[in-house]
């Protein structure tokens, strides 16, 4: 009864004042602020995203989010540069690709959302005694030449002592989002997989994850929100409120059991099934993916550069403050 006495009272003010927007009236009557977010994929990897978007908490900090995937990290950042789009979620090794180009309005990490790798190697059948020396002589289907699954790859490798060019052949030239079509098709002894392709393999039987390239590499710094420096400086009130919102996300995702996370995100991807879904979270959960703030810390854009020097991208290394600003996320963290 007093829901609808309420609502009966928002619409009276409103006829009499002729007022657009009451306070008290519902947070769908505030006005919001579109900020256009571009995804390098749509994946159970960002759940904390999802979960800010499912529970609403980009319009409880005034944000109308527009989210578009990009299917890739190239055509996100395109975007960010040309303004197609204000915020670019992706691997932080773009940022410094641009930079490296010489940009006068480069591109700079506000936010850290993933802290591991979010990849898998999956295999023809179970192996509970993989190890990664079985990969000697193999064909397994990668990813691009400077993308971050790929050199993260070549990384556990390099740590596993195998040579990356001598020791196996890497397929690099099927397009993200493919691998695990063509896998199932017969190409390949491995192949490297994020979610749901690899439980979608498990699924129909046409592969089994036999290792997490996330438990193998590390801590990484494997995806982050950025956006150009001139959107930084005229933006700091948006920027904050969008970071909040995501803060939000990751403290549900740091206080709830794979289940209820699995549960909210469940919108974002209809076409997986609840027990599917449940899986991959909790793969993610377990290896520890998401970072309980959204700092990007200064050791880990280092690891980066290690990375990325190791894979022959990076000449001379970049410094940290121009790259990357940490105070949205410590306000949002309340650090």
């Amino acid at each position: 009864m007093k829901r609808i006495w309420k609502k009966m009272l928002c619409v009276g003010m409103t006829a009499v004042m002729m007022v657009g927007a009451l306070s008290g009236c519902g947070k769908q009557d505030k006005e919001l602020t579109t900020i256009r977010l571009n995804e390098v994929a749509h994946s159970i990897f960002y759940a904390p995203q999802y979960v800010a978007i499912e529970k609403g908490y980009f319009e409880d900090e005034g944000i109308a989010l527009e989210l578009t995937n990009g299917m890739g990290a190239d055509n996100v950042m395109t975007a960010v540069v040309s303004g197609e789009a204000d915020i670019g979620f992706m691997g932080s090794e773009s940022s410094i690709y641009v930079y490296q180009e010489g940009a006068k309005d480069y591109i700079v990490n506000f936010a850290q959302l993933t802290n591991r790798a979010g990849n898998f190697l999956v295999a023809k059948a179970k192996d509970d005694s993989f190890d990664w020396s079985k990969l000697k002589g193999k064909t397994v289907l990668g990813g691009r030449d400077g993308g971050m699954p790929e050199m993260v790859f070549e990384y556990v490798l390099k740590k596993n002592g195998i040579d990356p060019k001598k020791d196996l052949k890497i397929v690099k030239n099927i397009d993200f989002g493919l691998t695990a079509q063509a896998y199932a098709s017969g190409q390949g002894d491995y192949t490297v997989e994020f979610e749901p392709f690899a439980a979608s393999l498990e699924a129909d039987k046409k592969g089994v994850v036999v290792a997490s390239l996330g438990e193998a590499s590390g801590d990484v710094p494997y995806t982050a929100y950025s956006a150009k420096k001139s959107y930084m400086k005229d933006h700091q009130k948006e920027l904050l409120a969008f970071t909040k919102a995501v803060q939000k996300g990751m403290d549900f995702v740091q206080s709830h059991t794979p289940e209820e996370i699995a549960k909210v995100i469940a919108p974002q991807f209809p076409e997986t099934d609840e027990k599917a879904l449940v899986t991959v979270v909790k793969r993610y959960y377990d290896q520890g993916t998401w970072k309980e703030n959204l700092v990007f810390e200064k050791a880990s854009f280092e690891l980066l550069q290690d990375i990325l020097q190791d894979a022959g991208v990076l000449k001379n290394r970049l410094s940290y403050d121009d790259l990357v600003d940490t105070q949205l996320a410590k306000d949002a963290a309340g650090k």
